[in-house]
């Protein structure tokens, strides 16, 4: 396969899907992904190297393997200060107290040529929760720097991009850690309210 992939990147002098999948006696492009782990790992080992920083593939498949330790410390969080909560695994949120439901939003961290950092944010808005976490990741995209805590009537797009310092609207659902919304969540007794 690497013979074949190597010949095909010296005669046409790039690679990429397209060029695999069109050349007639290649093995397809999902073939040498599933085989080497990725296309651009595949790449590599024959000596290619695109143009585009692909960097962010790997950091958003290490960031997916993160969401679950990340939800279960939102999630131990919430048991800790007395709630009730649990995670739907059909709809991918938290529900609390059977009162209301929680989603978590991991943002990776970009860094400009500037030195500048920015989080680019994708909602999935069809999951309706009624409050969404941003788990914005620090530079090197290990662990949360900061969240934000949006609720879902203040969610008008599906896309934000964040700075590093952000008008109020946006800075108002800032919070260095989730102790706002663990009590918050915390039920109280009937005769403490009253």
């Amino acid at each position: 396969m690497l013979q074949s992939l190597r010949a095909l990147y010296q005669q046409k002098g790039l690679l990429s899907g397209i060029v695999i999948d069109e050349s007639d006696g290649m093995p397809s492009s999902s073939a040498y992904s599933s085989r080497f782990g990725s296309l651009l790992r595949a790449y590599g080992l024959v000596g290619f190297t695109p143009a585009r920083d692909y960097r962010y593939v790997e950091i958003n498949r290490e960031l997916r393997k993160l969401h679950p330790g990340i939800l279960r410390e939102v999630l131990d969080g919430l048991r800790a200060t007395g709630s009730d909560a649990w995670q739907d695994l059909e709809a991918d949120r938290i529900v609390v107290n059977g009162e209301f439901s929680v989603s978590l939003v991991i943002a990776r961290c970009i860094e400009t040529p500037t030195g500048l950092l920015r989080w680019n944010l994708h909602f999935d808005t069809s999951l309706a929760p009624d409050i969404t976490i941003v788990a914005r990741m620090d530079r090197a995209n290990r662990v949360p720097f900061d969240f934000y805590l949006f609720p879902r009537i203040d969610m008008l797009s599906e896309k934000l991009r964040l700075g590093e310092e952000n008008a109020l609207a946006l800075d108002a659902y800032r919070f260095d850690d989730l102790e706002l919304l663990y009590d918050i969540a915390a039920p109280v007794p009937l005769g403490e309210a009253a």
